[in-house]
């Protein structure tokens, strides 16, 4: 297993707090999830997620090559382009982004900036940015061939837009101060 700690992804699709069944799944097996957004112009992060692509091709040789012992070309790769794939979501546009999971039994631990546990859900939402570990690793089960993206841990570093369109009560709302009744008589 190759792994990586990528810096500053924006996170959507995180469910990360509590584990849930896996759209598709025939199992119905459920697992924390996060797609992570990486900003095309950083082409570091970009080359060191390919690096280690290749690693886990490498890696995981034996469960990936056909009877002829060659890795197809066509196995599925976690590094996906989001203006190919998510067309539609403005969030993606210009970004590459993997889907990263983890198992039920294996919850990532989620830190601020101090590497301090975060216990308030409300935190680490969909449209922050964070520090993510992942592992990649080589699958082939039941005819489907690729490089999987494990979930590790999160550091979260800053706070977003939040990408469900959820608002904080505080955007919605002024601090009206005191208890003055009059504030309901009009």
């Amino acid at each position: 297993m190759s792994r990586l700690v990528i810096k500053n992804v924006r996170l959507s699709y995180a469910n990360v707090w509590e584990p849930k069944p896996m759209q598709g799944d025939p199992d119905g097996k459920k697992r924390y999830s996060a797609s992570l957004i990486i900003s095309k112009d950083d082409t570091k992060t970009i080359k060191a997620i390919q690096r280690a692509i290749e690693e886990a091709k490498t890696e995981g040789k034996s469960k990936l090559a056909n009877k002829n012992g060659v890795i197809p070309k066509n196995i599925k790769l976690p590094l996906r382009d989001g203006d190919e794939d998510r067309p539609e979501d403005e969030a993606y546009t210009g970004r590459m982004f993997l889907n990263a999971n983890a198992s039920a039994d294996h919850a990532p631990k989620i830190v601020d900036r101090s590497v301090e546990p975060i216990l308030d859900r409300a935190e680490v939402y969909s449209g922050c940015y964070a520090n993510v570990s992942v592992t990649f690793f080589a699958f082939n089960t039941q005819g489907n061939v690729g490089i999987g993206c494990g979930l590790g841990n999160i550091q979260k570093i800053r706070d977003g837009e939040h990408l469900t369109g959820e608002r904080s009560a505080e955007e919605d709302f002024e601090d009206l101060g005191g208890d003055d009744d009059d504030d309901f008589l009009s």
